[in-house]
């Protein structure tokens, strides 16, 4: 359970937006003596403290960068662990998350997700859609440059006039959209 705030050091501004990218969590592991997906695993199991430290701290967007489009590269068996993680994710935290008023969002591409992840992600897209507490982006299969690659295809799809395209129609396009910018991005890593 999500806990209301409490004898909270007071900040002087905080940050609206914080994105993580998880990163180093197998090297962890490995340095430990543990496989890879242990290292995934207990990634995992401290989002659970950032998502309440997130509504503690007053933080209203929280996008964590999980799984980057080059991640499909990793050993099969790698891959497989974490789509396994995903769903245990989504299976086990998804009623406490909707509870506490925490809305989860999907950026990337979810076709290349097993048809049962995907099913998992839009409906716990769906459940907490209307939930205004903490908005939680989960980058999942994504890639900076492959949103500006789907983002142009679908300007092009829609038959906009190249001199018609702006910066504000962009971000109309992008993965994002109605998300403000990250005030604070914080890299996770063993090295």
């Amino acid at each position: 359970m999500i806990a209301e705030p409490t004898n909270l050091i007071p900040l002087e501004k905080t940050p609206s937006h914080v994105a993580i990218i998880m990163d180093g969590n197998g090297r962890w592991a490995i340095q430990r003596g543990l496989p890879r997906v242990a290292g995934h695993k207990a990634g995992t199991e401290n989002l659970r403290r950032i998502i309440r430290a997130s509504v503690e701290f007053g933080v209203k967007y929280l996008t964590i960068y999980a799984f980057s489009t080059e991640n499909w590269g990793r050993p099969p068996e790698e891959v497989k662990a974490l789509m396994l993680i995903l769903q245990d994710v989504i299976d086990r935290e998804l009623g406490e998350l909707h509870q506490e008023g925490v809305q989860l969002r999907h950026i990337g591409r979810l076709e290349r997700l097993d048809p049962r992840i995907q099913k998992k992600v839009l409906k716990a897209i769906d459940l907490t859609k209307n939930n205004d507490r903490l908005v939680v982006n989960v980058a999942f299969n994504y890639s900076g440059r492959d949103e500006i690659v789907y983002a142009i295809q679908k300007i092009i799809n829609d038959g906009v006039a190249a001199e018609d395209v702006t910066d504000e129609m962009v971000n109309r396009y992008l993965f994002t959209v109605g998300v403000p910018d990250p005030d604070l991005i914080i890299r996770t890593s063993v090295n």
